[in-house]
């Protein structure tokens, strides 16, 4: 096999070259054990990029475009290309960058593979937090406080993530290719206890490593819009409008996820790229995940490998759905280690400006009820801070879904049952509650009645789904009038009619 060029981006809050433990030594003893040479390139971002607020994503993939140029021209001047692998914020930094610069095909990309560790993907539910308190906390990256422009980046909803993730969504696959890349991901869903805190649950919330939910690291996501249609006048005079419709429904392309046995987000003992030793077994599940990865040279490859990840994912899963937590003469704790998924509601109206005053509620079953819901499925709501019109949730997919087998019941180890069966629903819907709701420029009430066919598509175990809201925009004929002559009328105390400019 010919020489294999490792570039390694890391995350973001790093200070020195740490960050990458062991692994890229690691690495390159493996490689020559499977008859893989294996030269490692380390591009430096955080030393310009951490620490400052006006620094931004779209400026970090520019200055990754130039210092390809500059430390790699030597492989990429010959036709090579080299194989990058990432952590953390490293993941949508190097997307971005290839989404700027590559995407439309405009020269073929020096990157061949993008491996991606626990990448924050469609965001962190820590960014939300603030500077102050993630520069404290342990499961942060390396306790350094972060620059407010990639953090923006981070949060969940961002505009940036929104739309760098609805472009792979809506493209064609065609880009996962031998000429085009080959995406991973790798990510763990173990949190560890050490760097736990318990003043920001986030830390240790299920479905995630701690920083990361597996389902914002996983690249395989799916956009829905729901348009609402022109209002019109019912028999009693009132402004109303027919439910929403689905305008468009796309799903990703196919990319390959792979959860990793007991790995966490950062960490010397479980994070999934600082805790990788020289030679320590406990790392070989990862290193034997990412060598797959890099000896992918054909799309047939790259699908098989895509439906090997899935199944041993869904060993993982099986395998750490109950983890016990032995404690020095207190009685031992259990966690459940469901799959989860995310939702991300945007909603705008029909000229693109954002409605940021709402309320949505769920519905689900056969009476469009929230009260259907299940138990328990409800995990994290999130509204974005700059981008307000955007909510984020977070919600646990077995129990939507149900829980009724004899073998989900969940038992400690003395037979005592931790959870019993959950009935499920198959239907699920939403009503939006838009303001203002009167005035000049006003919205109308609007739903989607619960049904199979949204259940199905914006609920999908480790991933997450886009839902793009689009209300009409009500403007009331009194906003502009043509008036007869009269000098001495004034129109400051008109007030808005029920009658709609066309």
């Amino acid at each position: 096999m010919p020489a294999v060029t490792l570039v390694f981006v890391h995350g973001w809050s790093v200070t020195n070259l740490n960050t990458y433990g062991n692994l890229p030594a690691r690495l390159r003893a493996e490689g020559k054990l499977r008859g893989v040479d294996i030269q490692v390139e380390e591009i430096f971002l955080g030393r310009y990029i951490s620490f400052h607020d006006e620094v931004r994503v779209p400026d970090i993939s520019r200055a990754f475009k130039t210092a390809i140029v500059d430390q790699l021209s030597h492989i990429t001047s010959k036709g090579n290309r080299f194989i990058c692998i990432t952590h953390s914020t490293g993941g949508p930094v190097i997307r971005d960058w290839w989404n700027r610069y590559y995407k439309d095909k405009r020269g073929k990309c020096p990157m061949s593979h993008l491996i991606m560790l626990a990448p924050a993907n469609f965001g962190s539910a820590l960014a939300q937090l603030g500077k102050g308190v993630l520069s404290r906390l342990k499961s942060w990256w390396n306790g350094v406080e972060p620059g407010q422009g990639v953090l923006d980046f981070l949060e969940l909803g961002s505009a940036e993530t929104w739309e760098l993730n609805k472009e792979w969504i809506q493209s064609d696959g065609s880009h996962i290719s031998p000429t085009g890349i080959f995406p991973f991901v790798l990510t763990g869903q173990t949190i560890d206890r050490k760097l736990y805190d318990v003043l920001n649950s986030y830390t240790g919330e299920t479905g995630s490593d701690g920083v990361i939910r597996v389902a914002s690291a996983n690249m395989e996501g799916r956009y829905i819009k729901l348009v609402q249609p022109v209002p019109f006048k019912n028999e009693k005079g009132k402004l109303v409008t027919e439910e929403l419709k689905v305008s468009e429904s796309k799903m990703a392309p196919a990319t390959a996820l792979r959860v990793i046995h007991d790995k966490s987000h950062g960490g010397s003992k479980k994070g999934i790229q600082l805790s990788v030793g020289e030679k320590d077994p406990e790392s070989m599940e990862t290193i034997n995940a990412i060598f797959e990865c890099i000896r992918i040279k054909t799309k047939k490859e790259y699908d098989d490998l895509y439906l090997k990840f899935k199944d041993e994912t869904a060993a993982v899963q099986r395998d750490e759905h109950i983890e016990r937590e032995d404690r020095f003469l207190l009685a031992d704790r259990f966690f459940i280690h469901d799959r989860y998924t995310m939702i991300i509601i945007r909603v705008r109206d029909n000229e693109g400006y954002p409605i940021t005053d709402y309320d949505l509620v769920l519905t689900a079953g056969e009476h469009d009820d929230p009260n259907h819901l299940p138990e328990g499925f409800f995990i994290d709501r999130q509204r974005n801070k700059k981008n307000k019109e955007t909510l984020t949730y977070y919600i646990n997919y077995d129990i939507m879904q149900g829980l009724v087998k004899p073998e989900d019941i969940v038992r400690n180890n003395k037979g005592e049952i931790i959870r019993g069966n959950i009935v499920g629903i198959d239907r699920l819907g939403l009503i939006l509650t838009p303001r203002p709701d009167n005035g000049f420029v006003r919205y109308i009430d609007c739903k989607y009645t619960a049904n199979k066919k949204l259940f199905n598509w914006a609920l999908n175990p480790n991933s997450t789904t886009m839902i793009d809201i689009v209300l009409q925009r009500v403007v009331d004929k009194e906003v502009f009038r043509l008036e007869d002559l009269v000098p001495s009328k004034n129109f400051g105390g008109i007030k808005p009619t029920n009658e709609i400019a066309e």
